[in-house]
């Protein structure tokens, strides 16, 4: 769609990384403003003056264990957050509202599948953020006759993910010949998508999709942790002493496993297209070549002190 314009709005928080954006600047369809959703004169200012008609939402605090440690800045981003674009939709009258939620709304499942149906039971202070956010669009559906739709993407991976999420957090620890914390011994299940195929999904759901609907944009690519991270650990040339095996944080707040059904927007036309295990190694290769773009990313005191807090003061040192 060349005569499509992008307009984006990001707080760039401690995982925002402006320099991720520098191509697409340089793009004149293309504008960028710093700013908050939580803040309506931002969000409705840059409505107003940009003439957006259609509002994707990715914006969340996203990372479950920081959750764990602090939850209000997720539920004034994630509930708060939604509340305000919906209500800057419905002030001018966007054409759709686009949520991008999360598989961690459905809680976990022993067998079987979560469909769109199914119902949510979020097991952690993100993802009842999460399931927040989404229960503020149903009744701004419902009440105000808002046109939006919901995504419920998988574990997402690629290149430009802040380390702090498993793949890259472990890739990028491993690179520099430190250990890696596995909780227990790595039998959680969950459904791996790449970034390509789930922002494939969205776009799809937002040009294809149905007012009111939801739908689910996985990958059935599911894999035990400790599989995915002996894949790590051979691409990086390290083996399993580089393993530490350390006790849930979350207690009983860590899902099993996850997997969902993607028959609906697969009935759309959709479907993934990059196989997990050869993406996963472009994503490692990626991550060796772009040490300028992340090194600076560990090396400050907030996530130092985050790998300190959350996963001991051992894996702390290896710092």
């Amino acid at each position: 769609m060349p005569e499509t314009r992008i307009v984006i709005l990001d707080a760039l928080t401690y995982a925002g990384n402006l320099t991720t954006l520098s191509e697409d600047l340089a793009d004149p369809r293309v504008r960028f403003y710093p700013g908050k959703i939580q803040d309506a004169t931002v969000v409705e200012g840059i409505l107003k003056a940009e003439g957006v008609t259609h509002l994707v939402n990715f914006a969340a605090e996203s990372h479950n264990d920081r959750a764990m440690m602090e939850a209000g800045s997720f539920i004034q981003t994630d509930v708060y957050g939604v509340y305000v674009l919906l209500e800057a939709c419905r002030k001018f009258k966007l054409s759709r509202f686009l949520h991008v939620s999360t598989d961690e709304v459905y809680g976990s499942i022993d067998q079987g599948d979560f469909s769109e149906s199914s119902p949510i039971e979020p097991n952690t202070p993100y993802s009842a953020s999460k399931a927040g956010g989404e229960l503020q669009i149903r009744a701004a559906i419902k009440a105000h006759g808002i046109p939006a739709v919901v995504t419920r993407g998988g574990n997402t991976y690629g290149p430009y993910h802040f380390p702090e999420k498993l793949i890259p957090f472990f890739i990028t620890r491993l690179i520099d010949g430190k250990r890696v914390p596995v909780y227990g011994d790595g039998s959680q299940v969950r459904e791996w998508i790449h970034c390509e195929d789930h922002a494939g999904g969205i776009l799809h759901a937002l040009l294809h999709g149905k007012d009111g609907e939801t739908y689910n944009v996985g990958d059935r690519n599911e894999r035990r942790n400790m599989e995915v991270v002996k894949i790590l650990l051979e691409e990086t040339g390290r083996d399993e002493s580089f393993i530490k095996a350390i006790p849930d944080p979350r207690r009983g707040a860590h899902d099993k496993r996850y997997s969902m059904t993607t028959e609906k927007l697969n009935a759309l036309g959709w479907s993934p297209q990059k196989p997990f295990e050869s993406s996963l190694r472009e994503t490692v290769a990626w991550y060796k070549e772009r040490q300028d773009w992340w090194r600076p990313l560990v090396a400050t005191d907030d996530y130092r002190s985050f790998v300190e807090a959350f996963y001991g003061p051992s894996l702390g040192e290896d710092l």
